[in-house]
């Protein structure tokens, strides 16, 4: 399997805040669209989910907002597979517009079953697909603020 693919977005005019920018809640609506694209690319996507009852859950999620972003930006969100285990897997997302990158996302997320209430491992298949994506994490990746 190659790698992911990256996720566009436009900012919408109802996303700039008060100061003239992306409001820090849309920031992370756009990473959490990137996440559902990788779910989609692995196999976790609306069939999985309906046939599974099962879901990736966020439990854990690190923001850094690096830029301001002005309105009709279009964002580009490039996502890496940092870490995985039978039940989780850790995502970096990184942010950019115009190629500079404004901010990045690191969370750490959980294969849920949702009929069942609790954490499953991964299928096989699902799993070998995390396993071949796995990168070196970024140089920000564990880091807490400070």
């Amino acid at each position: 399997m190659t790698g992911l693919r990256e996720h566009r977005e436009r900012v919408r005019p109802e996303w700039i805040d008060y100061n003239g920018h992306l409001s820090e809640a849309y920031y992370v609506l756009v990473f959490g669209f990137a996440t559902d694209a990788v779910m989609d690319q692995v196999g976790l996507d609306a069939a999985y989910r309906a046939d599974t009852g099962c879901s990736l859950y966020t439990v854990e999620a690190h923001v850094r907002y690096l830029r301001e972003v002005g309105p009709d930006s279009e964002l580009v969100v490039t996502s890496r597979i940092v870490g995985t285990g039978a039940k989780k897997v850790r995502i970096c997302h990184e942010m950019a517009v115009g190629g500079t990158v404004v901010a990045t996302e690191e969370i750490m997320a959980l294969h849920v079953d949702g009929g069942q209430g609790g954490t499953t491992p991964f299928p096989a298949a699902i799993a070998e697909r995390f396993a071949a994506l796995t990168e070196q994490p970024p140089e920000y990746a564990g880091r807490s603020i400070g």
